[in-house]
C-alpha cells in the first residue's frame, strides 16, 4: 500500500546506500552524520504521520523496524570498518538482530504474527540513532566538538546496547511463549 509514511520508510531506505559512499569512498563524516539525522527525522515523522492520517499499515508495520535493523547494522560495520567501533559492540548488536530474525522466520512458519514493536524497542533504537552519528564525529572533528560527541556518543551507546540487549530479551522470551503455545 502506497501511503505518506511508507514513502517516508522508503526514502529513509535509499539513505543506506548514501550513508555508505559518503563513510566507505568519499571519507565525508559531516555529511553521513547528516543522512542519519535526516534518516532519524524521517523514523519519527513516519510513524507520526501514519497515526495521524490513520494511513496505518501491515507493510509499514514490517518495513519500519526491518529499515531500522538495516541502518543500525549499515552504521555498525560501516564504523567498525573505519575503526570507529570496538568488535565487541558490534558482535552484541549483530548477534541479538540474527537470534530475534531467525526466531521471527520460525514464528511466520507457524502462522504466528511479528512482535509488536515497543517503546522500549523503540527508545533502543533512538539511542543507538543517536550514539552512532556521534560517535562518527568523534573521530572526524577536534577540540571540544570530538570531547562532547564522545561523552555523549558513549553515553547514548551504552544505554542503547543495554535496552536493545534488555528488549531483545523481551521479544525473544514472547516469541518462545507463543510458539510453546501453539
Amino acid at each position: 500500500m502506497v501511503t505518506i509514511p511508507n514513502l517516508l520508510t522508503l526514502l529513509r531506505a535509499l539513505g543506506i546506500p548514501i550513508f555508505l559512499y559518503l563513510v566507505l569512498v568519499e571519507n565525508e563524516m559531516g555529511w553521513a552524520v547528516l543522512t542519519l539525522v535526516i534518516a532519524g527525522a524521517t523514523d519519527y515523522l513516519d510513524g507520526k504521520v501514519a497515526r495521524a492520517l490513520k494511513q496505518e499499515s501491515r507493510l509499514g508495520e514490517l518495513m519500519d523496524p526491518a529499515v531500522d535493523r538495516l541502518y543500525i547494522a549499515t552504521v555498525l560495520i560501516a564504523m567498525y570498518v573505519t575503526q570507529a567501533l570496538p568488535l565487541v559492540v558490534l558482535l552484541t548488536i549483530v548477534v541479538r538482530d540474527l537470534v530475534l530474525g531467525v526466531l521471527l522466520i520460525v514464528m511466520n512458519s507457524r502462522g504466528i504474527a511479528p512482535f509488536k514493536v515497543t517503546y522500549l524497542g523503540k527508545a533502543a533504537t533512538f539511542n543507538l540513532l543517536y550514539a552512532l552519528p556521534l560517535l562518527l564525529l568523534t573521530d572526524s572533528s577536534s577540540g571540544w566538538v570530538a570531547d562532547a560527541s564522545f561523552i555523549f556518543g558513549w553515553g547514548f551507546a551504552i544505554w542503547g546496547i543495554a535496552l536493545y540487549l534488555w528488549t531483545g530479551l523481551s521479544y525473544a522470551g514472547s516469541g518462545i511463549r507463543q510458539l510453546r503455545g501453539r
